[in-house]
């Protein structure tokens, strides 16, 4: 094999003119085609950078929503705590003062009627007491069996009324 001058020079001229022509037409606009493409996908890369940042964002913003939608139902729950423990007091005190009232009504109930049964007995008790005086007189028994007889005879009937 030979090495021929003439045609490595002729190669070297084809090369440079199809270089210069592929600069001049081709490389230009694949070159203007390729930034614009690093372009877009820089610009999509900063967007995504960005729309993760606000992600990043929103999420945190959710959290502390969350967090104080937590405190305030916990508020509620204590505060519904708070306010059935005292409406619970209050029924019981209620029912409480209402249990005194109805115990004190009783009390005066049973006294009044305690004393209008000594009245009454009182009464029968005078009553007897004058019958006795009265048939003792009709008999005018003198003092001896006859006269204890007959007061035990009234005793029984009085003890029998009750």
């Amino acid at each position: 094999m030979k090495f021929l001058w003439e045609n490595t020079f002729l190669a070297i001229v084809a090369f440079g003119v199809l270089y210069w022509l592929l600069s001049r037409y081709a490389f230009g606009p694949l070159f203007s085609i390729m930034e614009k493409r690093r372009e877009l996908v820089m610009s999509e890369m900063n967007e995504a950078a960005e729309t993760r940042k606000q992600a990043v964002t929103y999420v945190e913003e959710q959290k502390k929503a969350l967090e104080q939608a937590r405190q305030e139902a916990q508020d509620i729950i204590e505060q519904s705590r708070q306010t059935g423990g005292k409406q619970a007091e209050a029924l019981l005190a209620d029912a409480n003062a209402e249990a005194n009232r109805l115990k004190n009504d009783a009390i005066r109930e049973i006294e009044s009627e305690k004393n209008k049964a000594v009245a009454a007995l009182r009464s029968e008790l005078g009553t007897a007491s004058v019958q006795i005086a009265s048939k003792l007189i009709k008999k005018e028994v003198e003092n001896g069996p006859a006269q204890e007889e007959l007061v035990n005879q009234y005793l029984n009937e009085v003890g029998g009324r009750q």
